[in-house]
Parts: structure tokens; C-alpha cells; sequence
């Protein structure tokens, strides 16, 4: 593709672009990582843990008992004892031959004799062994992002690394769109990418290709510079470097959008306006993203409209929505302003050969805050 060339006549399906892009991606290796640096990663196949705990233990303070030596306990029928029962402190195991324990308002130790004031039932003040983690439970399932509760289970069980899928992803920012590049290599760190965002020294082509050159990763994002403009030259860079598959994508926004190969390595080249960058991010560099960390799926809400959605035919275009009471509220559709940006809860993609959906209709919407 030559400098002149850079906008096709006619833009690419969105799904054809895409199956373009991800032909030959596979998942990356998994890396041990520790616990920290594993949160937002995608959880690779984890060996399945021991019982936690490994025995009854004390969920309280208290006496341990075991449950059918008193029946019939009461304070109007004390139950008096022989010998001083066990105390127990919260977390300790519980004796052999007990499978409960009471509270010491329930056991008088004032009188001459123990006497018990309660009956209990068997696991009444006992967290049972397996309760919180059963034999060969994970702390995570493969294919799912870490978050700070899957990390609890794994020091509760006391891991300290966590095996993750954690691609690398090199981000090169077009002078011009410093503001979106952030705005993409945030995003991409929350889906968890190991994110290396770098500069190119100028707009111009020699420049950008430098960028490009200088390290590897399993995904190329460049942020700028996808236009017809007299300094838009980040196409052709890619071009200088690897393959373009596509540059026009049928996508609103996102239009100046294109995707290629640097190499083996996808390369996405994104507009430099955030609405266009980011939905460029969602439905192309988003989806290969997954599909290197092995991710199963990301969340999606599925409630009704509260409004139609109308869209032209021939271009996907982008919704984006907002969760009010049992109803998805459209804020935008294809012009997406920075406030609603900001402001929403999901978003959904309506199909090229869509005109859209009617009020009412149950839909499938990407969160956007997990």
C-alpha cells in the first residue's frame, strides 16, 4: 500500500476485519507470577488445592463439646459435667470427638460443678473442614481475570504465585494523542496486558516505523495517525514494517481504523480521537486480546431497552448505555461524546446489517465496570 493509498474505497466489515486479525493468534505461555503482580491477569490452569481448612476448626470463642451429650441442656436443666471442657479460641482446631462449641454464657464455671445451660447441634460454632476451600477447588477457573477475592483463596491457602496468561502488549503513541494513548494503555492493563507504551519521535513515517521496530510483544496498538491526512502516516509505517490487512474498517465510530501484521504480531492502528480510539480498542483490540490471554468472556449485562436504538445499515456502530432500574438507557449511538464516555455502564456493537433495535428488546452489553 502506497503513501496515496492509504484509505481503501470501500471500509472493511468490522467481522471481516477482525477475522483477519486473529487469524493464526493463539494463546500465550503461562507464567508463574506472585500474587501482587498476578491481579487482572487471566488465570491459566492452577493445580487444585487442599482442603481449607484441613480440619473442623473454632468459627468462636468458646467451649467445645460434642453436640448429642447435651440434650436436654437448659437453664431451668443444667447439664452437670464431670471434668472442665476444652476452650477453644476462633481458628483453633477443634478436639477429637467434639463437633461443637458453645459460648460461655451457656457454661456455668462459678458453682462447684460445670454445668451446661444449652444444648447445641452438631457444627453449631464450627467452620467445617473443606468449608472454605473443598478438595481440588481453584482459586480462580482457567480462562478467568484475577481480582482481589481470588487472591484471598490463594494466600488462604497459602500459594504465592498464581499461574496467568499475561500478553504483552506495546503500544506506540503518535505525537498528537497522548490523552488517548493513556486512555488505551489503561484500559489494556485493566484487561490484563503487560502494557509497554513508548513514543514515536514524530508524525512522520520514519519515525513511527522506529517505534515499531524497537521491541517485541504479542500485540502492536499504534494510537494516531490512521487518517488521510498530510501527517497521518502511521499505515504507511505499518506498511514499511509488515502487512496491512485492512485501513477503513465499516465501524462508527472508528472509520480511519486498520488492522495488519507486523511480522507474526497483530497490529491495530487506532485513530488519535478517544471515541474512535476506543472503539477501534473494543471490537478489535479487546477481542485479540482475549484471545491470547485465553480469556473465556468478558461480562456482559443482558436487560431490556428502555429506548429503540436506530442505525444505518452497512456500518456496525457503537452504543453507548446506562443501567437504569431493570432497563439499558442509550446515552449515544455512533457520536460518542467524552461525558458520555464517562458516564457509562456498558456497550454494545449493533450489527452492519442491523437498523438497529426496538424498545423493549433484551441485549447483550459489554460492562464496562467490573
Amino acid at each position: 500500500m502506497t503513501s496515496d493509498q492509504r484509505l481503501p474505497t470501500s471500509l472493511t466489515p468490522l467481522d471481516v476485519a477482525l477475522t483477519a486479525l486473529l487469524e493464526g493468534v493463539n494463546p500465550v505461555a503461562p507464567v508463574e507470577l506472585a500474587l501482587a503482580e498476578a491481579l487482572r491477569c487471566i488465570a491459566a490452569d492452577i493445580p487444585g488445592l487442599d482442603a481449607h481448612p484441613p480440619r473442623d476448626i473454632a468459627a468462636a470463642d468458646g467451649y467445645a463439646f460434642r453436640a448429642r451429650d447435651l440434650v436436654g441442656a437448659s437453664s431451668y436443666s443444667p447439664l452437670p459435667l464431670a471434668t472442665a471442657p476444652v476452650w477453644v479460641e476462633a481458628g483453633e482446631t477443634i478436639p477429637d470427638n467434639c463437633d461443637c462449641v458453645l459460648d460461655s454464657d451457656s457454661v456455668e464455671m462459678s458453682g462447684p460443678l460445670v454445668q451446661v445451660l444449652a444444648e447445641a447441634i452438631p457444627g453449631q460454632g464450627v467452620r467445617r473442614a473443606g468449608g472454605d476451600i473443598a478438595a481440588g477447588g481453584h482459586p480462580v477457573a482457567s480462562g478467568r481475570r484475577v481480582l482481589p477475592r481470588h487472591l484471598m483463596i490463594a494466600r488462604a491457602a497459602g500459594m504465592a504465585r498464581l499461574s496467568v496468561r499475561r500478553p504483552r502488549l506495546r503500544i506506540v503513541n503518535v505525537p498528537g494523542g497522548t490523552a488517548t494513548a493513556d486512555l488505551v494503555t489503561e484500559s489494556a492493563r485493566a484487561a490484563g496486558g503487560e502494557v509497554f507504551l513508548v513514543a514515536a519521535t514524530g508524525r512522520d513515517a520514519a519515525s513511527i516505523t522506529a517505534a515499531i521496530d524497537d521491541g517485541a510483544c504479542d500485540l502492536l496498538l499504534i494510537v494516531g495517525g490512521s487518517g488521510v491526512g498530510r501527517t497521518d502516516t502511521a499505515v504507511t509505517a505499518l506498511d514499511a514494517r509488515g502487512k496491512v490487512l485492512a485501513h477503513g474498517i465499516a465501524l462508527q465510530p472508528g472509520r480511519t481504523s486498520a488492522v495488519g501484521r507486523a511480522g507474526k504480531t497483530p497490529v491495530v492502528v487506532l485513530p488519535g480521537a478517544p471515541d474512535q480510539a476506543l472503539a477501534a480498542w473494543w471490537t478489535l483490540g479487546l477481542p485479540v486480546l482475549d484471545r491470547l490471554s485465553g480469556r473465556r468472556r468478558r461480562s456482559t449485562l443482558n436487560l431490556p431497552l428502555a429506548r429503540k436504538i436506530a442505525s444505518s445499515v452497512g456500518i456496525a456502530e457503537i452504543v453507548l448505555l446506562e443501567r437504569k432500574q431493570d432497563a439499558l438507557v442509550p446515552l449515544a449511538v455512533g457520536e460518542l461524546s467524552l461525558d458520555a464516555i464517562a458516564r457509562a455502564e456498558a456497550w454494545l456493537a449493533v450489527p452492519a446489517g442491523s437498523e438497529g433495535f426496538a424498545a423493549g428488546t433484551r441485549v447483550d452489553a459489554y460492562l464496562l465496570r467490573e
